[in-house]
């Protein structure tokens, strides 16, 4: 008798494309408040997920797929948070060229 697999829920990255486990990318969701990072995985919300690679960090900021992924327009404040969240995963202090 075989043993019984859990269901890993899997995600992909919307930079790289790559499929993984849910619990190995960040969660970036839509709010009312604006674009902020979930560290649940649990806020309502439209989410979409980017894995821990500093090359996808890195292309996130300066690319538009997040917007188009959350169907939203950015504004200063969303990208404050987010490249305050960039910082931890690309070892670069935020505001600095990369």
């Amino acid at each position: 008798m075989k043993g019984k697999h859990k269901h890993t829920p899997q995600r992909t990255c919307i930079i790289c494309r790559r499929t993984l486990a849910k619990r190995e990318l960040t969660r970036i969701v839509r709010t009312g408040d604006g674009v902020c990072i979930d560290p649940t995985g649990k806020m309502a919300g439209r989410g979409a997920y980017v894995c821990d690679d500093e090359a996808c960090w890195r292309q996130l900021e300066a690319s538009n797929a997040l917007a188009r992924a959350l169907k939203t327009s950015l504004s200063p404040d969303d990208r404050a948070r987010l490249n305050a969240a960039a910082a931890k995963h690309t070892h670069v202090p935020p505001g600095s060229p990369a």
